[in-house]
């Protein structure tokens, strides 16, 4: 007789109240199935979550050095404009063709001319540092203590009427022409690094990976 409850409050009756055994089992079995389920669904939701986040761009693989594609159509000739890699300043400047001869005309005033020092990949290794001969790539951080320069891009003005165009670092006076090259008596001790980068059309640019063939 252990398995069945008599109802008390009903004492005036000779009726006994009892529910099944089976009864009572088959409704924990319904429960525990019902709870089990949610859990389970709640687990896969969470684990899901992540999953789908790990399809999306990281913007710690772009900080870490995923390439940077950068539209430069629109850049003016004689007008420099930034875009970022690695968490660093880029310029990209789109030279005239006065601006690019005259950098075959100061070598006798910088430090390393014909870049020796290994500041730019092997196919910028050349008077213009660049692939096109018109547009420059460089990183926009002074090689001396990671200052930003100005761009001074324009001759003569407040640099003097021997200035041909480039950057200066208010910093500590680095100076540095337009393709990089940092002039003599400047603290900063080497040119301006040039990120590997190519050409994914005549006028799409992709930073960080390198291509030697020109468009």
């Amino acid at each position: 007789m252990s398995d069945i409850k008599i109802d008390k409050e009903h004492t005036s009756s000779d009726t006994l109240s009892f529910t099944a055994p089976s009864a009572v089992n088959q409704q924990k079995r319904n429960f525990l199935v019902a709870a089990t389920a949610g859990v389970g669904a709640l687990g896969a939701a969470a684990v899901a979550v992540p999953f789908v986040g790990s399809m999306l761009p990281s913007e710690r693989a772009k900080a870490a050095g995923a390439p940077v594609e950068v539209d430069i159509s629109k850049i003016q000739p004689g007008t420099v404009m930034t875009a970022e890699w690695r968490g660093q300043p880029v310029w990209i400047i789109n030279r005239t063709d006065e601006m690019t001869a005259d950098l075959a005309k100061h070598d006798k005033d910088l430090s390393d001319p014909k870049s020796e020092v290994p500041q730019q990949p092997e196919y910028c290794k050349n008077t213009n540092r660049s692939i096109k001969p018109n547009i420059a790539v460089v990183v926009g951080i002074c090689t001396h203590l990671g200052c930003s320069p100005t761009e001074k891009l324009q001759a003569g003005g407040d640099m003097g009427e021997n200035w041909t165009g480039g950057f200066f670092c208010p910093c500590h006076g680095s100076r540095f022409d337009l393709a990089g090259r940092v002039f003599k008596g400047s603290p900063a001790p080497i040119n301006l690094v040039i990120p590997p980068h190519q050409y994914l059309t005549e006028t799409t640019l992709l930073i960080g990976v390198d291509n030697k063939t020109e468009v």
